[in-house]
């Protein structure tokens, strides 16, 4: 049972090695599967073709020894003694050579190669002459033959088989050509084959939470064609769920407008008592929510400001010096620069919500504006209020969400300000976080990038 866990526990660390060790992207999956597959088919394919052509050039050379030794034997034998020796290096070939010593003397010939020449050296010198074959050092398939000639001289024929012809010098430099181009289709058609997956990904990445789609072609092969209309179709539909919902949230936002005002005069016919207060408190809260349920379905579902050039520096000046005009604590400092394309109205009511965020709970804020490369501006809005645990930060961008410890009848609150917020900074196409100060307070930081001039 040790030995099976063992081999178990083997077999899952190759696994997980090679998981590890596996490209991330399909383009390169898919690209080194191909690729390795084709090589190791090409490689294959490369020796089963010298293999054919070395069997096809052994039994030719069968055919030919058989011939070529049984006439160079009776050759030496007719001529006369004195001038044998003469004439057995010119009798010599490639794979064999004649002498007229006795030769080596080994074990029988067993190597496979060697075996197929003894039949047809046996053929050639049967019944002739008597003869025999051993095998000797020298490499696996060499071996000799051993006879006499008729007049009692030994003849001792060496054989040096060859396992095939030499290879051309310029086969491995057309092998890599075959692989190159190999590699190249490969490249192609994998390119071809994730670029559909590519623009998918694409177009997903873009189904932003304004729900505002970007369609997908509808082009290529048949599978690509139908993929993207399932695609399109989806966003279409849960375009039209969201915006029915919306539609509902502003609807029942705004009717709740009617019923509120008449409570407020009734209550303010009311006489004066801590009852009333109370629900004075109260409607303001209903009266906020109301409010903020119609600017969240209009952040979501409203139509794009058109972007155009505006110094930012003086419209974060001008939204301070409105808040000071009503006795609010806000600061602005900046770095001046060029004008940046972007949607102004967007963004006063980002950077408002953010200041009317940071006043709720810290009383005073500050606005600070810095530039970056490549027309980048980040606006910090700083306060120094009791900030948000860090497991809320990202949490509390969600519509209606609430950190009661921080939340309650003095500030008041609907959990759709930050809401709004995030998703008006995705129409100008800049990001929104929020991030805890150090020695206490919250940064709330949005960095933007330029948009397209219309």
């Amino acid at each position: 049972m040790s030995g099976h866990a063992a081999g178990g526990r083997d077999v899952s660390g190759v696994i997980a090695l090679l998981r590890r060790l596996a490209p991330a992207s399909l383009f390169a999956r898919l690209s080194f599967i191909l690729l390795a597959g084709l090589a190791a088919a090409q490689f294959l394919a490369a020796q089963l073709t010298i293999e054919e052509r070395n069997d096809v050039n052994m039994g030719a050379m069968i055919d030919y020894i058989e011939a070529d030794v049984r006439t160079a034997v009776a050759l030496i034998d007719r001529l006369p003694h004195a001038e044998r020796a003469a004439w057995l290096p010119r009798l010599a070939r490639g794979g064999y050579r004649f002498s007229s010593a006795t030769g080596s003397v080994g074990p029988p010939v067993s190597a496979p190669h060697s075996t197929r020449l003894m039949a047809s050296v046996t053929r050639a010198l049967a019944p002739g002459y008597a003869f025999s074959a051993h095998a000797v050092d020298g490499g696996p398939e060499r071996f000799q033959v051993h006879l006499r000639l008729s007049d009692g001289q030994p003849l001792t024929i060496d054989f040096r088989p060859r396992r095939g012809l030499p290879l051309s010098a310029r086969l491995p430099y057309m092998l890599a050509g075959q692989l190159a181009l190999v590699a190249l289709a490969c490249w192609l058609a994998v390119r071809l084959a994730i670029k559909p997956l590519r623009n998918l990904a694409e177009a997903a990445d873009a189904l932003g939470p304004d729900l505002r789609a970007v369609r997908m072609p509808e082009q290529g092969p048949s599978e690509v064609v139908r993929a993207a209309r399932a695609f399109n179709a989806m966003q279409r539909r849960i375009a039209a769920y969201v915006d029915e919902r919306l539609r509902i949230l502003a609807a029942i936002s705004h009717d709740l407008q009617t019923p509120i005002t008449r409570m407020r005069l009734r209550v303010d016919l009311m006489d004066e008592s801590p009852q009333q207060q109370r629900l004075i408190e109260d409607l303001q809260q209903l009266e906020d929510l109301a409010r903020q349920g119609i600017g969240y379905a209009r952040a979501m579902h409203g139509l794009l400001e058109p972007a155009r050039a505006i110094d930012p520096d003086d419209l974060l000046d001008a939204i301070t010096l409105d808040y000071r005009d009503s006795g609010a604590d806000v600061g602005f400092s900046s770095q001046p620069g060029e004008p940046v394309v972007t949607r102004p109205g967007a963004l006063r009511r980002v950077v408002t919500n953010l200041v009317d965020n940071g006043l709720k709970y810290a009383g005073q804020t500050e606005i600070v504006m810095e530039r970056s490369a490549g027309a980048v501006i980040t606006i910090r809005v700083l306060d120094r209020g009791p900030g948000i645990p860090e497991a809320a930060l990202e949490a509390v961008f969600a519509p209606f969400y609430r950190i009661e410890s921080s939340r309650n009848r003095d500030t008041g609150g609907t959990g759709l300000g930050l809401a709004i917020a995030r998703q008006l900074a995705l129409t100008l196409g800049g990001t929104l976080t929020l991030h805890n100060r150090p020695g206490g307070g919250l940064e709330a930081r949005l960095v933007l990038r330029a948009l397209d001039a219309p």
